[in-house]
Parts: C-alpha cells; sequence; structure tokens
C-alpha cells in the first residue's frame, strides 16, 4: 500500500493518545511511589510535591515530569534536584508499578505554568489594565446629527 502524497507542509501535532494515556498511567503510578516517601533524601523529606503532568516522548520511552513542591520559589529547584539524583530508584519502583514493555527513563523539571499564571493575573489586577477590561457604555457619537 503507498502512502498518500501530501503536499507542503502539515501541521505540527500534538501528542497521541497513547502517549497522553501512557502518561497519566505514570503520573498516578508516580504519585502513589512519592506518597510511600521511600526516599531518604532530607531535599525531599516533608516537602508535598505536586506531578502536574508526564509528557512521554512518542516511541514511550522517555518521560519528562513536571513537578511543583508546595511553597514553590527556590525551594522547587531544590526538590527538582533531588528527584533527578533519584530518578534511577524511582525508575525501578516504576516498572514494578506500570505494565507497559519498557520502563521510561525519567527526567524531572519544574512546572512553571503557576509563576506563569500568577503573574498573568498580577497583570490583570493592574489599574491600568483593569479600566480597559471594564465595559463602557456605547457612546451616541456615531449618530448623525439632526
Amino acid at each position: 500500500m503507498k502512502r498518500p502524497i501530501t503536499t507542503g507542509r502539515q501541521a505540527p501535532r500534538g501528542p497521541s493518545q497513547r502517549q497522553l494515556r501512557a502518561g497519566e498511567l505514570m503520573r498516578h503510578a508516580l504519585v502513589d511511589i512519592l506518597r510511600a516517601q521511600e526516599i531518604t533524601d532530607p531535599d525531599i523529606a516533608g516537602v508535598s510535591v505536586t506531578l502536574t503532568e508526564v509528557r512521554m516522548s512518542p516511541d514511550l520511552r522517555h518521560a519528562t515530569v513536571f513537578v511543583e513542591p508546595l511553597g514553590g520559589g527556590e525551594q522547587a529547584r531544590v526538590v527538582v534536584k533531588a528527584l533527578n539524583r533519584h530518578h534511577k530508584f524511582l525508575r525501578g519502583r516504576l516498572g514494578h508499578a506500570i505494565d507497559m514493555k519498557f520502563t521510561p527513563e525519567l527526567k524531572f523539571l519544574h512546572d512553571d505554568t503557576f509563576d506563569e499564571a500568577a503573574r498573568i493575573s498580577a497583570i490583570f489586577a493592574d489599574p491600568k489594565v483593569a479600566q480597559d477590561l471594564e465595559p463602557r457604555p456605547p457612546s451616541d457619537s456615531w449618530k448623525e446629527a439632526d
């Protein structure tokens, strides 16, 4: 069977349904592993970590895990560094928790979407911007004078 002929560039496609499903499976399994508190690292001890998203590569062999520790700020950098230090341990536990042909390599990154959302909220709260967001009464200047 021949491949269909495509002309021009195709629009970039997002992750496949398979990647999204595998990412959610991984996220739930990692949450359970971290909840068990088996990692005895002082940088992670007592820190509540939110796993916001897991993005899988198309071949499902690599996973990028986005995390946001409670409190954020400088603590986020320390927590991400500690999780990346323990990625082999977490991958080993993950292999027993999920039913996939390959257990993906893990890479942890700080999720900066919360910081971005706070920045945008601050912009909307600015009085100069807020005045443009308020509805204005229609003006009669467009009507012709009789």
